[in-house]
């Protein structure tokens, strides 16, 4: 024998109630079905009666709703015939009775908790006799005959030696098909109706066949089962095949509403089964809860969270040591009915802090402030007050037992996110770490937390990409060819949340379709601007989230700050930040350092080549960087390996312009000033403090061609062809060429127009290849040497892609 339950879902539509029709007579064993009320009318009975009490008139309508949603169902699910004439006669002779109680309410304008008791049980009484009706063989048990309460501390609370005698009573004898109205009760003594409170129809189920010793306890509702997390917070939230009972108890005590939580008690010590099943999808597998479960590899099993919660916290140096405090403290929430799901205390036990529901907050203040009202006024303890707009969340899983440094891999998670936890509580049992958060952070931990304990299909990188030119459409390209792959072969899910260029920016937690970004953002793209990008940026207050700069703003880099600040990994192709004076840049280091989020800027140097990460991995070993030498301007060595007889000094600098390899104003890159940003950067990165100013400057370019129009200079440029050329040829003739060297020795920097032979390094450099040479305390006779590509806008793609990669690891 089993005991099926049906929610108020589940029988509150017509094509719902069919398929619980359709459920119970495919049961090939004795069945006792426990049915709520319709969806939604529970609510309706309570809205009305209060419409009522307060002497509104519209409760009659309100009332009439109720009436024809009930005859309208009758006419729908039975056919014509007896059967439904017989139906009809009890449905309305119980409409009635609910009638002439709202009428003598609205007369007398008072609504006792006995009468409203009395309102609701209409639902479920109403419900279970059209089921009854409906399934074949069905036979309808009045369950106020054998549930029984009695009161204590202002609750009705289930008798459950007396119920349970009189639930073995009552079902002597089963038949085929028992159907019993849930939630409803009566007190043991008055007989007056009472119920087991919201949810009360699971708890009926579960003491009926804890009472029966019934093979198992299945429960009917609209979900598949227990979700690893809420999914409507998180769209990769998947259901539970298994529970213990202690991971679903702890479960439904923080916010999972699956099941009512007094349901899993009686079951529990029978050792019953509980099984969660979908009656919109009765083909799912559902979840089942029972003693013992595969605990799996994963230490988590699942999330839950209340989003209404105070914290309230009683503190002051008059508790050390004084015995009794916190008996003092619950004892005076319990008379008075409050009830608290989280308590954490400082182990010097001057303070304690307890988590209640938002509508408690008020009454558990008055109430523990008058309990220690003494020690108040003689400043032993301070005023009680309460801390709103929180909420709580919950890990749970048995197997956090079994595994060392979960807490740490929580709150090192949830910091890296610039998520505070402002209390936080574990059992010894370990199967459950609770903690409080602000509300606004409620979407934001769930989320990381499910991406980080792998309860999530994939880990997920929350992307803001600034720039779509050249480098920036080039890296939206390589991700869009790549996300697939990631997701397969390493479990990483790089998601766009935000793109923008010059004109619009678009932000969407979904993510970006990367095949038609271009069109997506100019149709919904808002108008972009530095202050919206900092605003909708941070506001999204996404987690895991990196924000990409592929332009050469000095307005966007000035937002790093800030998004450090929130917690945002800044990945950098722009020089700018690096670049400026030491104190900005030293302080994003440490911004980034102290909040637990990167601050990467491989590109600033070398395109894709590992340079800064080179000498970030020498120093961190040990080693001294005590010179650099590098061709560090891909555009200046390409220019100055393609001059030759037939090509003319101001010719090269116009292929490389074509060839995308300089700045679209080229006089960036001959006035050295790329090269000197990049100098410095790699010298800060080194462990010495230089600035632009400090770079001594060997320029091939007189300064008079850098100033005025770009249009200007295109025409005076020519004019150094002759010059270079001549002395081209004497190079040619020394088998010698030119390379513009950045060099840093003793802490100073220098850069200026070198000729090298054939002996040098950089003689054969070839293309707009870099190259660069490190002297360290290691590496002193032979320098270490890094070359390869170093300037256009896929090899820098490349590398702002490995700068994002290396973040996926944290």
């Amino acid at each position: 024998m089993k005991v099926m339950k049906f929610g108020g879902t589940s029988v509150g539509s017509v094509n719902s109630i069919l398929s619980v029709k359709q459920i119970v007579e495919a049961v090939e064993e004795p069945v006792i079905v426990v049915v709520s009320a319709l969806g939604g009318i529970t609510d309706k009975l309570i809205n009305t009666s209060q419409m009522a009490a307060n002497g509104d008139s519209a409760y009659e309508k309100e009332y009439r709703e109720i009436v024809n949603r009930h005859i309208e169902m009758v006419y729908t699910v039975i056919p014509a015939g007896n059967e439904r004439t017989v139906l009809l006669d009890k449905v309305n002779e119980l409409l009635s009775e609910l009638k002439d109680i709202f009428q003598g309410i609205y007369l007398i304008k008072d609504l006792s908790s006995k009468t409203s008791a009395t309102i609701v049980s209409y639902g479920e009484r109403l419900s279970s006799i059209i089921v009854a009706s409906l399934i074949k063989g069905a036979v309808w048990y009045d369950s106020r005959n054998f549930i029984k309460t009695e009161k204590k501390h202002a609750k009705h609370i289930l008798d459950s030696e007396l119920t349970t005698c009189l639930v073995k009573e009552a079902f002597q004898e089963l038949p085929e098909v028992a159907l019993v109205p849930g939630f409803i009760s009566t007190d043991k003594n008055s007989g007056e109706v009472t119920n087991l409170g919201r949810g009360g129809s699971d708890y009926t189920a579960s003491v009926i066949a804890a009472a029966l010793n019934a093979d198992s306890l299945e429960i009917w509702t609209d979900v598949d089962g227990f979700m690893t997390a809420d999914p409507r917070v998180i769209s990769t939230a998947y259901t539970i095949n298994e529970l213990s009972y202690v991971e679903a108890m702890e479960l439904c005590n923080f916010g999972a509403k699956v099941v009512y939580p007094p349901t899993i008690y009686p079951v529990c010590h029978k050792n019953i089964p509980i099984l969660i099943k979908n009656t919109f999808n009765p083909q799912g597998e559902g979840t089942i809860i029972k003693q013992e479960v595969n605990s799996g590899s994963k230490a988590i099993k699942g999330i839950s969270s209340i989003n209404d919660t105070s914290l309230i916290t009683v503190t002051g140096l008059g508790m050390v040591g004084v015995i009794g405090v916190n008996f003092r403290i619950f004892k005076a929430l319990a008379q008075n009915g409050i009830s608290v799901f989280m308590v954490s205390q400082a182990s010097s036990e001057n303070s304690t802090s307890i988590g209640v529901r938002n509508q408690d907050a008020a009454l558990a203040c008055e109430v523990l402030n008058e309990e220690f009202s003494k020690e108040i006024e003689m400043g032993e303890i301070s005023p009680v007050v309460a801390e709103m707009n929180l909420a709580t969340i919950a890990i749970v899983g048995e197997n956090m037992k079994h595994t060392p440094g979960i807490a740490g891999k929580l709150f090192g998670t949830l910091g890296r996110n610039g998520i505070s936890v402002i209390a936080c509580a574990q059992g010894a049992s370990e199967t459950n770490i609770s903690f409080v958060v602000e509300s606004k952070s409620l979407r934001k931990s769930l989320n990381v937390i499910h991406d980080s304990f792998f309860l999530s299909e994939y880990q997920v990188l929350n992307l803001f990409i600034c720039g779509t030119g050249t480098v920036g459409g080039s890296l939206i390209e390589q991700i869009r060819c790549q996300q697939q792959k990631l997701m397969q072969e390493r479990g990483l899910k790089l998601k766009v949340v935000g793109i923008a260029d010059g004109h619009h920016a678009l932000f969407t937690r979904a993510g970006v379709d990367l095949s038609q970004y271009k069109e997506e953002l100019a149709e919904k793209g808002m108008p972009s601007s530095t202050q919206v990008l900092h605003d909708e940026i941070i506001g999204m207050n996404i987690f895991n989230s990196v924000f990409v700069d592929c332009t050469a703003s000095a307005e966007v880099a000035s937002l790093y700050k800030d998004f450090l600040m929130n917690n945002i990994s800044v990945v950098a192709a722009n020089k700018i930040a690096a670049s400026s004076e030491y104190s900005v840049y030293s302080e994003l280091k440490q911004i980034a350092r102290r909040r637990g989020v990167k601050f990467l800027f491989e590109t600033n140097v070398g395109a894709g080549l590992p340079i800064i990460n080179t000498i970030n991995d020498l120093i961190n070993s040990g080693d001294k960087i005590l010179k650099i030498e590098a061709v560090l301007s891909g555009t200046l060595n390409y220019i100055f390996n393609k001059i030759s007889a037939d090509i003319p000094f101001s010719k090269t600098i116009k292929m490389a312009q074509e060839e995308r390899y300089s700045e679209p104003d080229p006089r960036i890159d001959l006035s050295g000033k790329d090269v000197i940003r990049k100098l410095v950067i790699l010298a800060r990165e080194a462990g010495y403090k230089l600035e632009q100013e400090d770079v001594e400057k060997h320029l091939f370019v007189p300064n008079d061609f850098f100033a005025g129009s770009l249009e200007e200079f295109w025409k005076k440029v020519p004019s150094l062809d002759a010059d270079f050329e001549s002395r081209r040829q004497k190079l040619e003739d020394e088998n010698k060429r030119w390379r513009f060297v950045a060099k840093l020795e003793n802490g100073k920097g220098s850069v200026s127009l070198q000729e090298v032979d054939s002996k040098h390094p950089f003689y054969g450099l070839e293309g707009s290849n870099n190259i660069i040479l490190l002297t360290t305390e290691r590496y002193k006779e032979y320098p270490m040497m890094i070359q390869g590509y170093g300037a256009g806008a896929s090899v820098t793609a490349a590398g702002v892609f490995a700068d994002i990669m290396s973040i996926a690891n944290i």
